[in-house]
């Protein structure tokens, strides 16, 4: 499962922008994006981990380690903000003990017990900065340098704060300001030459430099390709150059670039079970002392030497043995431009015998047969010994050994390290021979080391679980001054009284800014020069010491009785109203803090739902019906027969969706039946009254005033009153009768 961490710059001179538009920043957060995006096509990133490292201190600047979830990592990348400076190697400090952190409590590293190359925890360290120089609050550093000292219990057994599994990868922005009417070279992306290089190439890693968009989609998917599990190793040449093949000469003389090389070996994983199988460990650089307290630190890669003698590869059937694929490089094309697949070179790591400086072979290179790769054959600790007893056990004893072969494997065990016993012990079990090997040989580490090793184990787990329960949380603000808001009310000196009172005093008065906006700076904090200083609240008089009361005094008269005329505002007016695009869609913050809204005049009203992007949207759960007709009661049973009666289950009438037939102009009026009237007005009705009273006093003819009273009645039915259309109808029934009245008594006159 490989770690992806990623380490972005967030120093301040990441809100440059470029002539696309967009910040530094913005374009670390969607190459980002965008690398997420291209590994996710590969099946094999379902096991992908990804952590967040900014230039902020420990432990705030680690926004997502070990336990937090893909959707936190993407909530913190995008709140990532560049206001800080360029402290990049305290932070590649704090990302490579972030990965070291579980390294002690799993064993993975096995110190004093060999290097095992198919136990290991593959990261990938990919730090997105803009290359400028290096700052810190000590000053500007013309080069990289990690802190010596770490919280990390167990670092001291490693030079280098890195590991062998752990590479460094960085992309350096060089997008100019202004666009280049120059074409872009075509080809590979150059190195950068920022003090972040040579990180990256001890670390078996390199650095891009970024100069288009262009070419960093090219560098994204050239990374997403080096995402494979494996080891650095250095390959070092021991002794004399090979023979020169026949027909070709030297053509140069001295070091030649395949003769030392700092390459990956692929550790590939078991197709069956997802996880690297091995049995042989490469061998520490010292010779195990049962007697030594502590334990010689380790370099993070191996130096293996190769000597260029061509030797014949030695395998057995029944002896298992590792092999590993070379990362290509000088080494590799040497190899294979010699077209040699039946002749090897023997490895070895010096100081790893206990009586020679060289060791003794412990494998050999080896080019495959199709000569398309270079693969490193890991066999037991000097195979040119062991393997010709084995074949003997096998081919002639038939696993009887006689007492002669057990001399000979007992001399090769003593000149074998002590912790190749397990590896040999499990090999001889899968001969079938597992007698051969006592269970009570020692191992080679004293019994203080061993100590030693449990007491960093239990150390390091409390400091995981510590530095875990620590991630996520803000960083405390810096000790100042708050600038509060003391509500709506004016303040004293606004106060129209007492500024009276102080110009016929002193003859002056304070001069206020032209506009003041109360909650302009809330929450921010003035800075204070002086870290010792404590802010005063000035409450209490008696709280000042006696020596800086006149200084305290000039200082409240200098504030007060300022002369100058003071036209400084901290926003502009639009500013004041610009909301960035992420919070556009905040509105409950927003009426969080706006004023109490008086209370509505007319209960009855429904309520509009306060909804970002449609504030006139109706809450239809308690929304009314806008016609009128639903406050219309009449015989809803209209061409129905006498004898049904279903249409009246359900309590009262139905409501119909259309206009009342008093709106309804060309239609025969048909006088609604009404309840009868109750004897006591209702608070309605005197509410009406005076609407009546000036519908009286309209003059014309009866045509003018029927549609003047059926306009009153379509803007009560538009404002829900149903009292009022009751009302009205009623009143508009009385003029129809009144003027049906009238010609009746007209047609009995001659």
């Amino acid at each position: 499962m490989p770690v992806l961490l990623f380490l972005i710059d967030t120093s301040a001179s990441m809100n440059q922008r470029t002539h696309l538009g967009t910040t530094y920043l913005d374009i670390a957060k969607g190459a980002v994006e965008t690398f997420m995006k291209l590994r996710g096509r590969d099946p094999a990133s379902r096991g992908d981990r990804y952590m967040l490292v900014n230039f902020e201190d420990v432990p705030f600047g680690i926004k997502a380690g070990w336990k937090e979830s893909h959707a936190t990592f993407m909530t913190e990348l995008r709140n990532l903000q560049a206001t800080g400076l360029t402290s990049i190697g305290q932070s590649l400090r704090t990302a490579f003990d972030l990965l070291n952190l579980n390294r002690l409590v799993t064993g993975i590293d096995n110190y004093g017990q060999g290097r095992n190359p198919f136990f290991l925890e593959p990261a990938i360290i990919i730090a997105i900065t803009d290359g400028n120089k290096l700052t810190s609050g000590g000053g500007v550093q013309d080069e990289l340098h990690l802190p010596l000292t770490t919280p990390l219990p167990g670092s001291e057994l490693t030079k280098e704060p890195f590991r062998w599994d752990q590479r460094l990868f960085a992309l350096v922005l060089r997008i100019a300001g202004n666009a280049s009417v120059e074409p872009e070279p075509l080809g590979g992306v150059p190195p950068d030459d920022s003090p972040i290089t040579p990180m990256c190439e001890v670390t078996g890693g390199r650095s891009y430099s970024v100069f288009s968009q262009r070419m960093l989609n090219q560098c994204l998917e050239s990374l997403v390709q080096k995402i494979q599990s494996g080891v650095v190793i250095n390959f070092e040449k021991t002794g004399p150059d090979p023979p020169p093949l026949e027909g070709k000469r030297h053509l140069f003389s001295g070091l030649q670039p395949w003769h030392c090389c700092h390459k990956l070996i692929y550790v590939r994983p078991n197709p069956k079970t997802g996880v690297p199988i091995g049995h042989w460990p490469v061998p520490e650089a010292f010779w195990p002392d049962q007697n030594s307290p502590t334990l010689p630190p380790r370099s993070a890669h191996p130096h293996v030497r190769f000597s260029c003698l061509d030797a014949e590869p030695m395998v057995i059937d029944k002896v298992p043995f590792d092999k590993y694929e070379l990362e290509p490089s000088p080494l590799t094309q040497y190899i294979l431009e010699r077209k040699s697949p039946h002749t090897c070179w023997q490895v070895f790591v010096c100081n790893s015998a206990k009586y020679s400086d060289l060791g003794q072979p412990f494998g050999y290179l080896k080019a495959s047969t199709a000569l398309n790769c270079v693969n490193l054959f890991v066999m037991p600790y000097n195979y040119p010994v062991l393997l010709p007893l084995l074949d003997d056990l096998i081919k002639v004893h038939k696993f009887k050994p006689t007492i002669k072969w057990r001399q000979s494997f007992e001399n090769y065990l003593k000149t074998m390290p002590p912790y190749y016993i397990g590896s040999l012990r499990k090999a001889m079990r899968i001969m079938g021979a597992p007698n051969l090997l006592a269970e009570n040989m020692e191992y080679g580490l004293s019994y203080s080391v061993v100590s030693y090793l449990k007491k960093l184990s239990q150390q390091t787990k409390i400091e995981y679980d510590r530095l875990i329960a620590l991630i996520g949380k803000k960083q405390p603000p810096e000790a100042g001054i708050k600038v509060r808001w003391r509500g709506g009310g004016s303040s004293l000196a606004q106060r129209r009284n007492f500024i009276q009172q102080l110009q016929s005093l002193t003859g002056e008065g304070p001069t206020l800014p032209l506009e003041l906006n109360p909650k302009e700076f809330q929450g921010f904090h003035l800075a204070l020069l002086n870290k010792g200083l404590k802010p005063q609240s000035f409450r209490n008089p008696y709280d000042i010491p006696r020596s800086h009361l006149l200084d305290q005094l000039s200082r409240m008269r200098r504030n007060l009785l300022n002369t100058g005329v003071c036209n400084l505002r901290g926003q502009d007016s639009d500013q004041l109203h610009s909301v960035p695009i992420a919070q556009m869609g905040n509105y409950q913050d927003f009426l969080k803090a706006a004023p109490q809204p008086l209370r509505d005049a007319d209960p009855e009203q429904p309520k509009r739902l306060h909804t970002f992007g449609n504030p006139f949207k109706l809450d239809k759960k308690g929304m009314m019906i806008d016609e009128a007709d639903e406050f219309v009661t009449g015989p809803q049973n209209k061409g129905k027969r006498p004898g049904d009666s279903s249409n009246m289950q359900g309590g009262g009438p139905k409501r119909r969706r259309c206009m009342s037939p008093l709106l309804r102009l060309g239609r025969a009026y048909t006088p609604p039946v009404t309840p009868p009237a109750s004897p006591r007005p209702t608070a309605g009705e005197v509410y009406y009254e005076k609407i009546f009273l000036l519908l009286k006093q309209i003059q014309g003819t009866l045509d003018t005033r029927l549609i003047f009273l059926q306009n009153i009645i379509k803007e009560a039915a538009r404002f829900k009153k149903r009292v009022l259309i009751e009302q009205l109808e009623n009143f508009l029934e009385e003029i129809h009768n009144r003027s049906n009245n009238m010609v009746h008594m007209d047609s009995f006159n001659p």
